[in-house]
C-alpha cells in the first residue's frame, strides 16, 4: 500500500505523541510532568524542523513550536511561583517490589550546585535494616564520617530517642519526606543478586515520597 502524502515520519510521530501527553498532563493540572513532556516534545519537533526542506512545512512547524513554547513558559512561571510561595508539592508513589527508585534517581535533580548542606532526620538510620544491631550501624556511620572528611565533607551526627518524623532537607529550599524514611529498599537475597550494589535494580517496599519547595526556609 502506498504511503499517504500526509503521513508523518517516525520522528514527527514521536514528537507529537510526547506533546499530546504534555497537553493531557497540563489539562489534569499535573504541571511538573507536563513541563517535562513539553520540553522533550519541543526538542524533538526542533529536530524535525532542522531536517525539513519544504518552506510551507517549516512555517507550520515554527508556528506549532512557538505555541508549545509559549504554553511551556506559562507552566514554568506557574511552577516557579509555587516554589516562591512555598506551595510546590509533588508526590511519587512507589509500588511494592517496584525498581528504579535509587537514592540517586530520587534526589539527584534537587542536588544542584547551590546545595552546601543536607539535613536528614530518620528514626531508623542507625540500622542497616529495621531490627538489625544499632551498634553495628553506629560504627558504620562513624566510618562514613571519616571517609567523607577525607573529601572535605563534614558529617555531623546527633542521636535522639524521641524522633519519629522522617524528612530530608537541602539548603536550596527542597524538602523530601518518604513514608518509610530511607529504609524503603528490600533486603537483597544475596551479595550476588541484582540490586545488591545498583539500588535502581533493588525491589522496594510500598511507600510514598512527597517533595516540597520553600524558598524562604533555605537555612537549616
Amino acid at each position: 500500500m502506498a504511503k499517504s502524502g500526509k503521513e508523518l515520519d517516525p520522528q514527527s510521530v514521536a514528537a507529537f505523541t510526547v506533546l499530546k501527553r504534555a497537553v493531557e498532563l497540563d489539562s489534569e493540572s499535573r504541571y511538573q510532568q507536563a513541563l517535562v513532556c513539553y520540553q522533550e516534545g519541543i526538542d524533538l519537533l526542533m529536530q524535525v524542523l532542522r531536517g525539513t526542506k519544504d518552506d510551507t512545512k517549516k512555517c507550520n512547524l515554527r508556528k506549532q513550536i512557538t505555541g508549545y513554547m509559549d504554553r511551556a513558559e506559562i507552566v514554568k512561571k506557574y511552577l516557579d511561583q509555587e516554589k516562591e510561595d512555598g506551595k510546590y508539592h509533588k508526590q511519587i508513589k512507589i509500588e511494592e517490589n517496584a525498581t528504579g527508585f535509587s537514592y540517586e534517581s530520587l534526589f539527584q535533580k534537587y542536588l544542584n550546585e547551590t546545595v552546601t548542606e543536607v539535613w536528614i532526620q530518620d528514626p531508623y538510620i542507625r540500622q542497616i535494616h529495621q531490627g538489625s544491631g544499632k551498634q553495628q550501624q553506629s560504627s558504620g556511620l562513624q566510618e562514613i564520617k571519616e571517609s567523607l572528611q577525607n573529601h572535605g565533607v563534614l558529617l555531623e551526627l546527633e542521636y535522639s530517642s524521641s524522633v519519629h518524623d522522617r524528612e530530608i532537607r537541602f539548603n536550596n529550599g527542597w524538602m523530601i519526606k518518604i513514608g518509610r524514611g530511607l529504609d524503603y529498599f528490600k533486603k537483597p537475597q544475596s551479595r550476588f543478586s541484582l540490586g545488591f550494589c545498583d539500588f535502581d535494580l533493588r525491589p522496594c517496599h510500598e511507600t510514598t515520597v512527597d517533595i516540597f519547595h520553600n524558598k524562604h526556609t533555605q537555612k537549616i
